[in-house]
């Protein structure tokens, strides 16, 4: 089954399509070896998949990037951050790290964030003298943080596969009321090592600028001082957005779906006040607004109730109203515009193309070990030599070496549930009982270097689209094989110190 539909995939045939049909057709061929697939659980896996509440988050983090992207809030992010790094080593290719990194915690979508900074830093890039292949890299392997920082759709998908797998597991070994894995937890997990990433990334652009300057100083080329009220307007927005929708997460105060829906309207207020004559007007009122009932909130949890009275309560309705026609405003703003729609059609095409490829990916997965794979897959992994290290080892290898054929999304539905439950099984390096934590962090960043990994790594693909032909194909795939690199010793360092990815959940649950 595998190899079929990775042989397919290579053909060119739909994923989602590919998936569920490989596993009617091997159905059809166990029925006539005397097997007996069980094909009545299909609609029932399905719904059950579909009707998963916290999958809720994923079309609304994605209509939160759209928006964001659509609205060209990296442009204002580039210019605030050139200037800001002017003075360091590699100034702009760092700048385009962090900006990356703010746009990952902000959109989350790969594709957008690499077009748009290879539209925009590129040529910025190259016109200061800056290496191709370090300013293709750059922008290749930072808009690839999406994957890493919360909140991430591919962490959302991983989660909810990782907490399958992980109670699973605790009931094979005989523990029937495991602790719950959210998405929360991976989310606390990965942010850490998202920003280790960076930092390595940081790291890597200013001694490669040390050790080969650019041929233009950025301070002497030609890059406009803007205020410093335009730079605190142009960082600050985003910023917020982010602190909210994660602070909330982490926080405790708010589901994933439920900090999702606040990243969309926060994202709808955002665009709409950029598009708007009286900026000032349509981000002040719905802020000011949101900002009296956070207050309100935090009043009535540490006891004090102050909307009984009645005039909590009609500032209470009032602040309600101002976040109310600040939104409305904020949509009108964009309709005007001509982006609202666009948005919306983006967004659903990708939610559509998503939960189709996890359809197929459940018929898949249910066919599969109906046939015995799971049991096939156990075996192998528990008679590797070396333990926790040679088996996850392996696992990393092939989910690495699929990386340069397959997507992150067919790994994470087709390979994760296969491994998951046994890799859980195992004790961690330290001796303690394996953090579903820690193993989900280890997988997100093997799948970060899908994007990176040539014959089909998506962020070339979207980088050579927007790349001008002065830079070489060649150029880009070299550009980036630091980056992987980089990449690969961020696994390094979360196998030798766990507490990477361990400590910040553990924080949270203390």
């Amino acid at each position: 089954m595998l190899f079929a539909t990775l042989g397919l995939l290579l053909l060119g045939y739909p994923v989602a399509f590919t998936l569920g049909g490989v596993a009617l057709l091997f159905a059809a061929v166990g029925y006539a070896s005397g097997y007996s697939p069980s094909l009545g659980a299909i609609p029932l896996r399905i719904f059950g998949t579909i009707s998963n509440e916290t999958l809720i988050a994923v079309p609304l983090f994605i209509l939160m990037g759209v928006v964001l992207e659509k609205a060209r809030i990296a442009e204002d992010l580039l210019a605030a951050m050139g200037w800001a790094f002017r003075k360091v080593p590699g100034g702009l290719s760092v700048s385009v790290t962090v900006v990356g990194a703010l746009l990952a915690a902000s959109t989350g979508i790969v594709g957008a964030t690499v077009v748009t900074m290879g539209l925009i830093a590129l040529p910025s890039l190259l016109k200061a003298g800056y290496s191709p292949r370090l300013a293709t890299g750059s922008i290749a392997a930072s808009g690839t943080l999406g994957q890493i920082i919360p909140p991430s759709i591919v962490l959302v998908f991983l989660a909810d596969q990782l907490s399958t797998a992980y109670q699973a597991s605790q009931r094979d070994m005989g523990n029937f009321a495991p602790d719950p894995f959210s998405v929360a937890d991976l989310f606390a997990a990965s942010f850490l090592p998202g920003l280790l990433l960076v930092a390595f990334y940081i790291s890597y652009q200013i001694i490669f600028s040390i050790w080969s300057p650019p041929k233009i100083d950025i301070e002497s080329s030609e890059v406009p001082e803007p205020r410093l009220a335009d730079v605190v307007q142009a960082i600050l927005p985003p910023l917020g957005l982010v602190v909210c929708v994660l602070g909330s997460i982490l926080g405790g105060v708010a589901t994933p779906t439920e900090a999702a829906s606040l990243g969309a309207i926060g994202a709808f207020i955002l665009a709409g006040s950029r598009q708007s004559t009286r900026r000032g007007l349509a981000l002040g009122l719905p802020l000011t607004g949101a900002v009296v009932l956070v207050f309100f909130v935090t009043m009535k949890e540490h006891g004090v109730a102050i909307t009984e009275g009645s005039l909590g309560v009609g500032v209470a309705v009032i602040a309600s109203g101002a976040v109310l026609v600040g939104l409305f405003s904020c949509l009108a703003s964009l309709l005007r515009n001509g982006l609202l729609m666009p948005a919306l059609r983006s967004s659903i095409e990708f939610t559509a193309m998503v939960f189709a490829i996890m359809i197929g990916a459940t018929i898949f997965s249910l066919i599969f070990r109906d046939l015995g794979g799971d049991e096939t897959v156990q075996s192998l992994l528990q008679d590797l030599p070396g333990g926790t290290l040679g088996a996850v080892l392996i696992v990393m290898a092939v989910m690495f070496a699929l990386g340069f054929f397959l997507d992150f999304l067919e790994i994470v539905f087709v390979v994760v549930p296969l491994v998951a439950p046994i890799l859980l099984k195992l004790p961690m390096p330290d001796g303690t009982p394996m953090n579903p934590a820690w193993l989900g962090v280890m997988m997100a960043i093997n799948l970060q270097t899908s994007f990176l990994t040539p014959p089909f790594g998506f962020a070339l693909f979207y980088l050579r689209g927007a790349a001008p032909d002065s830079v070489r194909t060649s150029d880009i795939y070299r550009g980036v094989a630091p980056f992987v690199g980089l990449q690969l010793l961020a696994l390094v360092f979360i196998w030798f110190f766990p507490q990477i990815a361990t400590w910040l959940p553990s924080y949270m649950l203390s």
